[in-house]
């Protein structure tokens, strides 16, 4: 039955990869966990464990599809406003996870990242995510980009800070700043920005992720909460992104115009004709 399964799963992949474009950057607001549990009579850590194994699954199957870069919202800025004993709960599942999936990632090519002000996680769990970091820095089948104790607000707040500081010991002026370099100081330094931002429960809000990264995204929200969201949902967000006209400020008859001119360029014979 698993094989069965497994098969029809790579068959679904295929036709995805040969339908059209395959986002190189997904990044995903993963919403819904406390109320997946509450449905359900259950706690809310209920909800956050299933999450956990929501979150492998879907990490496997970007990295089988060629998604090259996947970026999870896992712990916000606000977060920390919960409970105590939630927060409590949310560092132990983060702590046992990256101990369980560390060899896992390495094993599958996987390199893993964080953004955010890891700082203020606790030791251990700071202890973890170097070792799993340095483990997978030479992983190169996918990027996956874990956002801890992490906000928009802050991240653009934190790159004016460094670019002031530059700024009064003179190393750049005002004329020398602009969108190519400032994305320099961002904890998202030398990666794509996200081509397709999928957030799960329904929701239709940002809610302080990415703020500066995702200007051209392309946005799918599904109704489903975080701990039902399948590979059969990110195929459907995926097709519906292969779907879309991304123009990125042009209108769409200069798309059109480029399309056409990248044909021609195909059809002239080769030098080695």
């Amino acid at each position: 039955m698993g094989n069965k399964k497994s098969d029809a799963d790579s068959k679904l992949q295929q036709v995805l990869k040969e339908s059209g474009e395959i986002p190189v950057h997904i990044a995903i607001i993963m919403d819904g966990n406390g109320r997946w549990a509450k449905k359900r009579n259950l706690p809310r850590v209920a909800g956050h464990k299933r999450g956990v194994e929501t979150v492998k699954d879907i990490v496997k199957a970007c990295a089988q599809i060629g998604v090259k870069y996947l970026t999870l919202y896992t712990f916000s800025t606000e977060n920390w406003k919960r409970p105590k004993d939630e927060v409590s709960t949310l560092m132990r599942l983060l702590l046992r996870s990256l101990r369980k999936e560390s060899d896992e990632l390495h094993e599958n090519d996987i390199r893993m990242q964080t953004i955010g002000d890891i700082q203020s996680l606790p030791i251990e769990v700071q202890k973890q995510l170097f070792e799993t970091i340095k483990k997978t820095a030479g992983n190169k089948k996918m990027t996956l980009n874990l956002a801890l104790s992490y906000s928009g607000r802050w991240e653009l707040i934190n790159a004016v800070k460094q670019i002031a500081a530059l700024a009064s010991e003179g190393k750049i002026n005002n004329n020398e700043i602009n969108e190519a370099n400032f994305s320099q100081f961002l904890t998202t330094k030398g990666v794509p920005d996200p081509d397709l931002l999928i957030r799960t429960s329904g929701e239709f809000r940002v809610s302080n992720f990415l703020l500066w990264q995702i200007a051209y995204s392309e946005f799918f929200i599904s109704d489903v909460y975080w701990p039902e969201f399948s590979r059969k949902h990110l195929y459907e967000a995926i097709t519906d992104f292969q779907d879309r006209e991304r123009r990125f400020r042009k209108v769409s008859e200069q798309i059109k115009q480029n399309e056409k001119g990248l044909k021609n360029v195909s059809n002239l014979p080769s030098e080695n004709a």
